[in-house]
């Protein structure tokens, strides 16, 4: 059935079919996508910045007050539609107020690091929202790779990828990663600290370079400060003792910005 267009359209009504319960799956589990090979991007935000980058979703969900209403783009986009109730919604929704559509993509093949890319290397951030946050001041700023070392939040989770706001279509990501990897980087790490370092408004910033964000509460770990070319800190004159660490990347890769 195609109900007019070229794309199948399938109905689903049950919600133990087997789709909804993936997708139950990968709105509620954040490391879902790597048992399923598969993303959810929920709502039209995600899916059109998806698509403004040439990607085509495996599956597209519409509810059944939607499909009618559907943009013509959208329901030719996916390899096949899916029509659902718009009482299983909450079923496949990882928002208070669930969209009425998403896009079922492929999860993209791991990427390998690439050692003269310009780079955020992530080491233990575990706020989704925080995380989300940084990728978008990356791919903002001109930062080609993140890095996300283990202990990081899952960079294809649901939370990640709603903070991210369409980031990921624009970045090579790399994770759960071990710092012994980062032997491969032939471009400088530079280390923010509160505490270490010089004022990063005083210094020459390398670019391109590698950027580490640490852990909300203790940092970056010691052995990625040792392999660290250049240590700054932020100069706050209002007194506060830190930053939230989506703040200071934002900071510091904006800073790096100004010196290409």
């Amino acid at each position: 059935m195609t109900d007019g267009f070229s794309v199948p359209v399938t109905h689903v009504s049950s919600r133990d079919n087997p789709l909804i319960k993936d997708l139950r799956k990968l709105s509620q589990d954040s490391t879902a996508y790597r048992k399923q090979g598969r993303v959810w991007l929920e709502g039209d935000h995600l899916c059109r910045a998806a698509l403004l980058r040439g990607l085509k979703p495996a599956v597209a969900v519409f509810s059944e007050s939607f499909w009618p209403l559907a943009p013509t783009e959208w329901a030719q986009a996916a390899i096949k539609n899916i029509v659902i109730p718009d009482a299983l919604l909450p079923e496949i929704s990882g928002l208070e107020s669930p969209a009425r559509m998403g896009f079922v993509m492929d999860l993209p093949v791991a990427a390998g690091l690439q050692g003269d890319a310009a780079s955020v290397i992530l080491d233990r951030v575990q706020d989704a929202g925080n995380v989300g946050s940084i990728l978008r001041s990356a791919a903002a700023f001109g930062f080609d790779q993140v890095i996300a070392l283990k202990g990081t939040a899952a960079l294809w989770s649901p939370k990640v990828l709603r903070a991210g706001m369409g980031a990921h279509f624009a970045l090579r990501l790399v994770e759960g990663v071990e710092a012994d990897a980062l032997a491969a980087l032939t471009v400088p790490i530079v280390v923010t600290s509160s505490h270490h370092g010089d004022f990063l408004h005083q210094q020459k910033l390398p670019m391109p370079c590698a950027w580490a964000m640490g852990h909300e509460g203790q940092g970056v770990g010691d052995e990625l400060m040792a392999r660290a070319a250049l240590k700054v800190r932020i100069d706050q004159p209002g007194g506060e003792e830190s930053l939230n660490v989506a703040a200071a990347a934002a900071i510091c890769l904006y800073a790096s910005s100004l010196r290409i």
